[in-house]
């Protein structure tokens, strides 16, 4: 094998307008995972806190072992501007990183369709591992069986990001989903969508844009838990940005649009002393790469 591998998998934002658990987008933030020499155990170097295994319970590792426990144990270290728990796919990264990592580990040279597959199952839901593998915005669905997913190239459009500092369990975020919707909100939601996913495919984004937002699928159940994005939204209105949505499970917020615009709105709302971080990122096209050194 060569002496070192080099993993690189992108952010990804999940639940684009009322795409629930089938729209993602990657952003140029980055999860790398570097495979270094061969050793008895596993060892995961990083410096994401201690509640982060080092060891064989890390989650890059529990996805190498569940898709190829005949890999050998190696040191990784871990570089990652990926916040955890927070609505960009942290958990997305670690397990493609582990895919990847397999792949090239078991020179296994898995079709992309299997990678997808292997991820959604390790998931549950197909979304932001495919944003993550295949780069710009991913449309997907998972039969428990087979992932189906294709990508959307985006325009040259950029997403402010407004991250706040606590994080949140997807765990307890899905606690606040209901378990039934009533039938003319569903088909007013997916109607939405369809025709935001239709416009994005015929390259008319800017008309799309504003169907991101009123989403009915989770955001109505899971606002409260993010009081600042109803002020972001507004705020972004005033400058006639229309794109504003949570991603995830929360509780990050985000809004697309042009660079120039969504720039005007971080000086506004740093304006505002909102409770969290803001990041402007652009959209990543490439996906998920594997380099050797």
């Amino acid at each position: 094998m060569m002496a070192k591998i080099i993993v690189r998998v992108p952010a990804t934002s999940a639940n684009v307008g009322s795409g629930m658990d089938s729209v993602g987008i990657a952003f140029h933030m980055y999860y790398t995972v570097i495979v270094e020499e061969q050793t008895d155990q596993w060892k995961v170097n990083h410096a994401l806190g201690s509640d982060i295994p080092t060891d064989e319970r890390n989650l890059i590792v529990q996805t190498i072992l569940k898709v190829d426990p005949d890999i050998h144990p190696h040191q990784l270290t871990v570089i990652s501007d990926v916040p955890i728990a927070h609505g960009l796919g942290s958990s997305t990264t670690a397990v493609v990183a582990g895919i990847k990592i397999a792949n090239a580990l078991g020179n296994h040279n898995w079709p992309i369709e299997e990678q997808l597959t292997l991820g959604a199952d390790f998931e549950g839901h197909p979304e932001n591992v495919s944003a993550a593998i295949l780069g710009g915005m991913a449309v997907s669905t998972f039969d428990g069986r087979n992932v189906l997913a294709t990508k959307l190239t985006l325009p040259d459009i950029h997403a402010l990001v407004y991250i706040r500092p606590d994080g949140l369990s997807e765990v307890e975020s899905r606690k606040k989903l209901p378990k039934t919707i009533d039938y003319p909100t569903a088909v007013r939601a997916s109607s939405r969508e369809n025709v935001f996913i239709a416009l994005v495919a015929q390259g008319q984004f800017d008309k799309a844009v504003s169907l991101v937002e009123n989403d009915q699928f989770h955001e109505p159940y899971r606002k409260d838990l993010v009081p600042e994005m109803s002020i972001i939204r507004e705020t972004a209105h005033t400058l006639d940005i229309h794109g504003t949505y949570l991603s995830g499970a929360g509780p990050t917020v985000v809004t697309l649009g042009d660079k120039s615009t969504l720039t005007q709105l971080r000086i506004e709302l740093q304006e505002k002393n909102l409770n969290g971080s803001l990041r402007l990122l652009a959209v990543d096209e490439q996906g998920a790469t594997v380099r050797g050194e």
